[in-house]
């Protein structure tokens, strides 16, 4: 049941580059009704730290204040459960209500230290400053973590093995069923049906993923595999590195983080901020600039309107920032034919047309016959692979030709006064 007397403070624990070993960096604690963090001086002294994310939370002493208004540090928030984990702790904590009752029920505090130690990026949060206790549970197959989100869904309760099992991926973001399955040397998270899914939506964001890394697009691998007779899509982490000594972590902040928005800002991120922030401060800004420039189109190409400021980030080693791999490219039902991006393009136009994207070319420092190659580039590539990888999908004939028509090249993608690329 839910605590009475929630938590007051959190200890943030973070793995340093190339470290296996958490140490404690600081507290986060309930001031004025924000979560404010500050460094704790042994972290301060150590030659080797680095700030949690800088322009956020610099290396200095003392309560560090929050820009625009924010509830908590972004880079904390990032590291917090998405709605698919907040219901799982909620399913736990409240009986087995998750399918009836509020995720507002929960503060923030107690979700960061009821969610799964094994979330992503190099962040863990801790009741001690001293003991380091990670929240681990025993592995479980496939059709068990299936069963036991099939069971969240549904409001039902778990049985203690089954929660700790789902618990373990408690942490990470999204909406959709999830959790976590490791192996001796990687890491993946394994995504779901959910119980209201018209199509196969793990079969449209494997091929989606599948089609990106052919067109050249730096995605996080992905697998297909069957479960209690369904789908499982399984995507690779590219927050985890085996060493011989254990898992080091590598940090990440997204692109909320990076645009210093909430949710409740999330409306105002755009690709043209990004690619401002992307001249700044990152490594390689010409090359990674073309990069997301193609990230844009390919998900007006594959029907991906869920393009939101959280399925965007980056990695950052105490100094600069480098675009994490793609990840959650997975194609949108759609009731019409307009569609829009959930981040602005350029200006306040999100429409999902590739004359928009070539318009805003000049901010990713490409000139619009560059930008024309890269999208000709992608729809050749979509086009010449479409059939190998429906096939290595298994979709059926009817989820093929409901993808290509109403998600995969989809028309409204080429309207408007820019007809060049019409197929």
């Amino acid at each position: 049941m839910i605590s009475s007397n929630p938590p007051r403070e959190a200890f943030v624990w973070i793995w340093l580059p190339e470290a296996t070993t958490p140490v404690v960096a600081g507290r986060l604690a309930e001031v004025g009704g924000k979560l404010l963090f500050n460094y704790g001086k042994s972290y301060l002294d150590r030659p080797d730290a680095i700030p949690i994310y800088s322009p956020e939370l610099p290396l200095r002493q003392g309560l560090l204040p929050m820009p625009n208004e924010l509830a908590m540090p972004g880079c904390l928030r990032d590291a917090a459960p998405d709605a698919w984990g907040r219901r799982v702790i909620l399913n736990r904590l409240h009986s087995g209500q998750a399918g009836r009752q509020d995720t507002a029920l929960l503060d923030e505090l107690t979700y960061l230290l009821e969610s799964g130690s094994d979330r992503i990026g190099a962040l863990d949060f801790q009741l001690s400053p001293t003991e380091y206790v990670p929240r681990q549970a025993r592995q479980a197959t496939l059709e068990e973590l299936l069963a036991s989100a099939e069971r969240v869904e549904q409001g039902i309760p778990l049985s203690p093995e089954l929660d700790q099992a789902l618990r373990h991926g408690s942490s990470i973001g999204g909406a959709r069923p999830k959790a976590m399955i490791d192996t001796d040397e990687k890491k993946y998270i394994a995504k779901f049906s959910g119980s209201t899914d018209v199509y196969s939506v793990v079969k449209a964001e494997f091929v989606a993923m599948r089609l990106a890394a052919l067109a050249g697009l730096q995605v996080a691998p992905v697998q297909l595999v069957r479960a209690s007779g369904k789908d499982v899509l399984l995507v690779e982490r590219f927050d985890r590195i085996k060493v011989e000594t254990g898992w080091q972590r590598k940090a990440m902040v997204s692109g909320l983080t990076l645009f210093g928005l909430d949710e409740l800002m999330a409306r105002y991120a755009s690709y043209e901020d990004l690619a401002e922030i992307i001249r700044h401060r990152f490594v390689e800004p010409a090359e990674t600039l073309r990069e997301l420039f193609s990230r844009l189109a390919f998900n007006i190409l594959c029907g991906n309107t869920d393009d939101h400021a959280r399925n965007h980030a980056a990695f950052w080693n105490g100094r600069q920032l480098t675009l994490t791999p793609a990840y959650d490219i997975c194609p949108q039902s759609r009731t019409g034919n307009e569609a829009s991006q959930a981040m602005l393009i350029m200006g306040t136009n999100n429409m999902s047309r590739l004359e928009v994207c070539v318009a805003a070319a000049s901010r990713f420092l490409l000139s619009a016959e560059e930008a024309s190659a890269i999208i000709a580039r992608l729809i050749a590539s979509i086009q010449a692979n479409w059939d190998a990888v429906c096939e290595e999908a298994q979709l059926s004939q009817v989820d093929k030709a409901m993808l290509k028509e109403r998600q995969f090249l989809n028309p409204y993608a080429f309207s408007g006064d820019w007809q060049g690329l019409r197929v």
